[in-house]
């Protein structure tokens, strides 16, 4: 099990939760994905690590952008 945390900009509301939720949990191996809408902090737990490219698309298809560290 492995647990991945990231930061999302451009969230205002309830719907843009659900919009990165949907896109990431799309990703191979994601089982979990929890989002702080206030701080833009994303916990994605996976099987397997995921990459930050991986997430960094599924943001992006969503309409937001992912917080480089």
């Amino acid at each position: 099990m492995s647990e991945s945390v990231f930061t999302v900009s451009g969230m205002t509301c309830g719907h843009c939760v659900s919009s990165v939720t949907e896109e990431i949990s799309q990703i191979d191996g994601v089982q979990n994905v929890a989002v702080e809408l206030d701080s833009g902090k994303v916990t994605v737990t996976s099987a397997q690590p995921v990459t930050e490219n991986d997430v960094r698309a599924a943001v992006t298809e969503a309409g937001y952008t992912l917080v480089t560290s």
